[in-house]
């Protein structure tokens, strides 16, 4: 997001930052700018956090309002560069990306440049003018399928209300490792930042209320395939739940260690995928439905696991 030179922007902390440091988030929420700078701001008062101007190192909750008014020398803005985007629907008031698993969401730490948000400011020039190039949720890197992207702010700020009162519909397809034998249930546990590793997460007391549904959609040899329905947003939450029960992701490099099977020896990321995404249209009102399909890798990776049902 760039904002004219001296032009005050209003951004709204994703609850996905929670028990991050408020530097930390607002390097995500405005990545075009250093973290240096934006902690320079916050003592200068052009960065103001609920009215207030709090210390970079106070850890934030997640919701919290944001106003930043960047001196007209501020001149740092994220490159549009152009790159394939799957594009499911376009209007004048959203876009709606099939992301593929691999594509960075926005610039940080390591990934500077090349993610859907540079991808997303070639596309629509005018997303400069809204916070985080319209950006309202995100998938993880390695995740891949459906994400909504506003074009305007007020098409933002109806997404966003729509996120914060969970009416916003999310479905994944995930493949577990092991026989989940409920062919339905409700994982309802708090996560938060993982005591011993700040870039995990865990089901922790002292962590924010997060919701679950999963549904059984097949059971394969050693594994699982699973409808997931977010009911909150919380970072890296169907992973963290699902490991929770002890039936964590195939693939996933963080929340599962230890062995791998033939199925998966080509499969170098988490199984799951984001396919269906419900919302309400921020100027129509009606609601709206998308599908993803499976890609391809994933695709294969099912078959391996039913290749090995079959012998």
């Amino acid at each position: 997001m760039r904002a004219p030179d001296g032009a005050e922007v209003r951004a709204t902390i994703p609850e996905e930052c929670a028990g991050l440091r408020l530097d930390q988030a607002l390097a995500r929420l405005f990545p075009q700018f250093s973290r240096s700078r934006l902690q320079a701001w916050l003592k200068e008062g052009n960065l103001r956090v609920d009215g207030a101007s709090p210390e970079a190192k106070r850890a934030v909750r997640g919701g919290e309002a944001v106003t930043l008014a960047p001196p007209r020398d501020a001149g740092e803005s994220p490159l549009a560069q152009s790159m394939p985007l799957a594009v499911v629907h376009e209007d004048a008031e959203i876009l709606v990306i099939d992301k593929p698993a691999g594509l960075v969401v926005h610039p940080g730490a390591g990934n500077p440049d090349h993610t859907l948000m540079n991808a997303l400011l070639a596309h629509a020039p005018a997303l400069s003018n809204v916070p985080r190039a319209g950006i309202v949720h995100r998938l993880d890197k390695d995740t891949s399928g459906l994400l909504v992207v506003a074009k305007t702010i007020a098409a933002q700020t109806s997404l966003v209300r729509q996120l914060q009162d969970r009416t916003m519909g999310r479905t994944y397809t995930a493949l577990a490792w092991g026989t989940v034998r409920a062919a339905r249930g409700i994982i309802d546990a708090p996560i938060g930042r993982d005591v011993r590793s700040r870039t995990r997460m865990a089901v922790t007391d002292r962590g924010k209320a997060a919701r679950t549904e999963y549904e059984v959609l097949e059971r394969l040899p050693g594994a699982t395939l699973l409808a997931c329905k977010l009911e909150s947003g919380r970072t890296h939450q169907i992973r963290v739940h699902l490991q929770s029960i002890g039936h964590p992701l195939v693939g996933d490099p963080v929340y599962r260690r230890g062995a791998r099977s033939q199925a998966i020896e080509r499969f170098e990321r988490q199984a799951l995928h984001a396919a269906r995404l419900e919302l309400v249209h921020p100027r129509t009102k009606r609601p709206r439905q998308w599908e993803a399909p499976l890609p391809e890798d994933f695709r294969r990776l099912l078959k391996g696991f039913r290749n090995a049902k079959a012998a």
